[in-house]
Parts: C-alpha cells; sequence; structure tokens
C-alpha cells in the first residue's frame, strides 16, 4: 500500500494526471522518487504516440512540432519549467548568493527568465523538427525518463543550498540508498534502451545527459551553494534539450 501511495504521490506531485487524493505521510515519501522517473517514461509514451498519429493523418510538420513541443508542458503543468525561469533570473541577476536565493523565492518573472525561456523553446522546436527518423525518436522520447533519473539521484545525492523547502523535505524523508538503487537501474534500463535502438545516437544521448548532470552540480555549487527545487526544475528542462540536441545532431552527422 505504501507503495502504490508513492507513486500517486509523484504523479501527483510532477504531474497533472488524475490521482487520488489523500494526506501525505512521512512514511510515504520514503520511496516517492522511485517513481519520478515514471512520469517521464508517460511524456515520452505520448510524444511517441503523437508522431504515429500525425504520421497516420498525414497531419503537417508545424502542428506536429508545435503540438509535441507543447506535450511535456501540458502532462506536468509547466512545474519544472517554473523552476527553469525562476533560476534563470537567478543566476543572471550576478547578486550575492544569499540574493539568488531571494530571487528564487520571488514569485515575479523578470526579464531573463522571459528571454531564456524563448530561447529554449525555439532551439527546442528546431532541434525537434530535426528528429525525423522512428529509432531517434524513440531515443528522444526515452530521454524523458532519463532526465528525471538524473533528477532524483541528484536530490538524494547534492547538497540543498537550503534547509527548508520542497526538495529538502522530499531528500530528508526518502530512503536514499533504496532511492539511489531504483534510480541507477532505471537510469541503466533507459541508457540501454537508447545504445540498443541506435549504438550512436544513444550513446550521443546519453553522453549529453551525463555532460548535463555534472554542469548542474557544479553550477549549482558555485552560484549558491547547492540545489534547490528550481534549480531541480532547471536540470530537467536543460537535461530533456540536451538529449534532444545530441539525437538531433546525431541524425545529420
Amino acid at each position: 500500500m505504501r507503495i502504490i501511495k508513492s507513486i500517486i504521490i509523484a504523479f501527483s506531485m510532477y504531474s497533472r494526471i488524475p490521482m487520488p487524493q489523500f494526506a501525505w505521510k512521512d512514511e510515504d515519501m520514503k520511496y516517492m522518487l522511485c517513481f519520478f522517473p515514471w512520469v517521464g517514461a508517460v511524456i515520452g509514451i505520448v510524444v511517441y504516440l503523437w508522431k504515429q498519429f500525425c504520421v497516420h493523418l498525414k497531419i503537417g510538420t508545424l502542428c506536429y512540432v508545435l503540438l509535441g513541443t507543447a506535450i511535456p508542458l501540458l502532462i506536468t503543468g509547466g512545474f519544472h519549467v517554473d523552476g527553469f525561469m525562476d533560476t534563470m533570473d537567478a543566476f543572471h541577476s550576478y547578486q550575492t548568493r544569499e540574493r539568488k536565493l531571494e530571487i528564487l523565492k520571488d514569485s515575479h518573472i523578470g526579464a531573463f527568465a522571459v528571454i531564456m525561456s524563448a530561447l529554449y523553446g525555439l532551439v527546442y522546436m528546431g532541434a525537434f523538427s530535426e528528429i525525423t527518423k522512428d529509432t531517434l525518436l524513440k531515443i528522444f522520447c526515452a530521454g524523458f525518463m532519463l532526465a528525471r533519473c538524473f533528477s532524483g539521484i541528484g536530490v538524494v545525492s547534492f547538497k540543498t543550498a537550503k534547509q527548508d523547502g520542497m526538495l529538502f523535505s522530499f531528500a530528508s524523508h526518502a530512503q536514499k540508498r533504496m532511492v539511489k538503487l531504483c534510480l541507477y537501474v532505471q537510469g541503466a534500463f533507459c541508457a540501454g534502451f537508447m545504445l540498443w535502438e541506435d549504438v550512436f545516437a544513444g550513446s550521443m544521448a546519453v553522453a549529453a545527459a551525463a555532460v548535463a548532470f555534472v554542469y548542474y552540480y557544479i553550477k549549482c555549487k558555485k552560484e549558491l551553494g547547492g540545489i534547490t527545487g528550481d534549480t531541480a526544475g532547471y536540470f530537467i528542462l536543460i537535461c530533456e534539450e540536451s538529449i534532444l540536441l545530441a539525437v538531433a545532431a546525431s541524425g545529420v552527422i
């Protein structure tokens, strides 16, 4: 029963997929992060099915790309985009560490949040339009799950910048050893699937995700002294786009 509750909490927290409602208890949070990548799996499956639907009905490329880009936002409700935008404002403020942490908590949107989000979207759509082969699309779709595996590993492994907040709560209540094991196994499964589909493209995708993960750790440690809930959302987006760019590049090399 506790595992079922953990699954429900993961989907309730990180998606807009309707889930049963109940009071969350600390013991229900221990294994929640084990199922965070499953949200990515759902996104990947829906994106892949959207492609098959477009092919079957001969839907144009523009519609395919625009709605395909919107699918992750529709499923997550833009949860991670909010963190990305807050992090962009903080990183581009060039203020002290304490001031950057204050900016992360500010609900207002700054200029850099808008600029970097627009830039992110343009790059995403451009790269997404280049993934035309079915094999490459499968690799990219698996990347939604892989990005969340890396993100979960970061939550239970990296130092937090604050001793409060949602991410600190999840990290402190998690059964870290079991969560890490589950995430490593799921991450290995994703990487294996990518390599099985195409060794070259899969290798590039996995390498891109790993580089994004290392960059995320170094950047957050330097700028904030650790990670926060907002930077976790920021990482999801940069990891997904890194995988997307790597897969798109592999198709033209």
